[in-house]
């Protein structure tokens, strides 16, 4: 059986969020946005938040129980203060808060008072995925099936 934690985070994400896709509908201020106050634009890929979602969905399952304010520090990087020292600059609130939601409504997270977790039918969701995801890896890369 394969686990979600055995298969490459890229090849993972890629698949969730393709099957996320056609489960949610991204708010309209997606396309005005900037991930994080460490960055001057929004992101280029028109599918950004599904990818977003995604990973959110997986960094809940690996890191449970988790609040805002650490994912916010997961997504976060380095603000560019010209000749001064670099400072961490953490992602947006409002992006995670509702992708986040979204998963909720779905039944993918459910909410704690320690943080959030990772529901019963979100762990099927991150496995199923991750055998798709292992099904193309051996198209791939055959020598790989004994390591997965």
């Amino acid at each position: 059986m394969v686990n979600f934690k055995d298969i490459p985070p890229e090849m993972l994400i890629k698949e969730l969020s393709n099957k996320l896709s056609k489960e949610i509908q991204e708010p309209k201020w997606v396309k005005e946005v900037k991930t994080g106050q460490h960055k001057e634009r929004g992101p280029n890929d028109p599918n950004w938040y599904y990818i977003r979602v995604s990973s959110v969905l997986r960094k809940v399952a690996i890191n449970s129980p988790i609040g805002i304010e650490r994912l916010a520090a997961e997504y976060g990087g380095k603000v560019d203060r010209g000749s001064k020292a670099h400072h961490t600059g953490t992602g947006s609130r409002k992006i995670l808060r509702t992708a986040l939601q979204d998963l909720e409504k779905l039944g993918y997270v459910l909410k704690n008072k320690k943080g959030r977790s990772v529901s019963s039918a979100g762990t099927k969701l991150l496995n199923s995925a991750a055998l798709n995801a292992s099904k193309e890896l051996k198209e791939r890369i055959p020598a790989i099936e004994r390591y997965i």
